[in-house]
């Protein structure tokens, strides 16, 4: 697999291809395509089951945990959404009451590739800004979800508090946080897994079970769920 500084990005999930606009050059991290975004995207395209299922040979081993077509409706939302590639691959596969989020300078970059890419989407999916340490944020997309996204959101010491915080808030207690990976910062790591350790059961997907165009050697798709009476 390769990443590119390409100004535009391909990425095929099923039978559609998104068509991504980034900025390398903007003073935003969230105006590039990072590959976390593009790894848990299509791990989650390789495993999540057809819409709709035809046998039994359709299961999969995560097929409960990417089954976005059931006739439970799944609420999902996507943190620090940037260019928009996961969130609107998960659209794709099926999440249909989605939103993504980012802070508002992101917000323009998240906003423009939507627009390029709603002839895909068929749909314009629901944007907010979200600042992770801002409650009244958090309180008005009315939580609880029952899908978490995040996708190379560790990388500032001083953020990860805030983080965990808000994935606390935001994810139902029956429900999944569905995180790409990679190291950007020891201090951050650290502190973060840290964190997380206290609030929720992590899971490690096997790197055989990424999409094998997009296993990035650095990269890893973790699956956290609330502790049980964690207190």
């Amino acid at each position: 697999m390769k990443f590119t500084d390409s100004p535009v990005i391909d990425l095929q999930v099923r039978d559609s291809c998104l068509s991504i606009q980034q900025d390398n050059a903007s003073f935003h991290v969230g105006t590039s395509v990072w590959p976390c975004s593009l790894v848990l995207a299509k791990f989650a395209e390789r495993w999540a089951p057809p819409s709709p299922p035809t046998t039994n040979d359709d299961k999969t081993p995560y097929s409960d945990l990417l089954d976005f077509n059931s006739r439970r409706r799944r609420r999902a939302i996507e943190l620090g959404t940037g260019c928009g590639a996961a969130g609107m691959a998960f659209h794709l596969l099926g999440l249909q009451d989605l939103i993504l989020t980012d802070i508002s300078p992101v917000m323009p970059a998240l906003k423009h590739n939507l627009k390029r890419n709603k002839p895909v989407l068929g749909k314009n999916l629901k944007t907010s800004i979200l600042y992770w340490n801002n409650k009244d944020q958090i309180t008005a997309v009315n939580p609880p979800f029952d899908v978490v996204i995040a996708a190379d959101v560790v990388y500032i010491e001083e953020s990860v508090g805030h983080l965990v915080g808000a994935m606390e808030a935001l994810v139902a207690d029956d429900g999944v946080v569905l995180l790409g990976y990679q190291l950007r910062s020891p201090e951050a790591d650290k502190v973060f897994w840290e964190m997380c350790e206290e609030v929720f059961v992590i899971e490690k997907v096997p790197h055989q079970d990424l999409h094998p165009d997009y296993a990035y050697e650095e990269t890893d798709v973790y699956v956290f769920r609330k502790k049980k009476n964690k207190n």
